[in-house]
């Protein structure tokens, strides 16, 4: 395995280095110590240590960045707190595994060699988190599904009322546009209301602005 260290501070690359260097199984190919360096030596190793301490907020966006470009290479994320919501957000951006903060090198072996087999080390509290972030996912995407079957059944002319409604329009305003008259917008709306099950513009509005969203956060 050919690992590559990215922290901020040299000191500590060789720190680390010199930890790994009596593993058989483990070769360390360099370091980087900024965003621009790794990325630069990014098809030199197959394991990525990225530490969560680079500055501003370098490591998430590297981490983004190197699952994006560089697909072979698996990103190892290191110190970091053991927070839910902050390890979801590496996973999330494409990181393999995490190591936190307070581990010992014997641990961070065994994280390396855990990734290089396709396997996840994780907490029971990291398990539940992952578990209940599924879950949430797995219900957006059904919400999102349901309310694209409703959104299907409106006219195109009913799609350009329904994106002047998100933009706060009013009737008079969205006549103006479309150049029609007020008495067809109104019409436009009162069939957009009925067909997605709403009571108002605004809330036909908030549900097209949830769509939006949620396929935002999905791709």
């Amino acid at each position: 395995m050919r690992i590559l260290v990215v922290n901020k501070t040299r000191l500590v690359c060789s720190v680390v280095a010199a930890a790994l260097q009596d593993e058989p199984d483990i070769q360390v190919v360099g370091y980087a110590t900024s965003v621009e360096e790794a990325l630069d030596k990014a098809n030199s190793c197959d394991i990525m240590a990225i530490d969560v301490h680079m500055p501003a907020d370098g490591a998430l966006a590297l981490t983004r960045q190197i699952a994006e470009e560089f697909p072979n290479v698996r990103v190892l994320v290191t110190g970091v707190e053991e927070k839910p919501e902050i390890i979801l957000n590496y996973i999330e951006a494409g990181a393999a595994g995490y190591v936190l903060e307070a581990v010992d090198v014997e641990q961070l072996v065994e994280s390396i060699r855990a990734i290089d087999e396709n396997k996840g080390l994780a907490s029971p509290e990291m398990i539940r988190a992952f578990m209940s972030r599924l879950n949430a996912l797995s219900k957006l995407c059904a919400d999102i599904d349901s309310l694209s079957v409703l959104l299907d059944e409106l006219t195109p002319r009913e799609k350009e009322v329904l994106d002047l409604l998100r933009e706060g329009k009013s009737n008079q305003d969205i006549a103006d546009d479309l150049c029609i008259e007020v008495g067809t917008v109104k019409n436009h709306v009162h069939n957009i209301l009925k067909k997605l099950e709403v009571e108002s513009r605004h809330e036909a509005a908030a549900l097209y602005e949830r769509k939006s969203n949620g396929l935002k956060e999905n791709s």
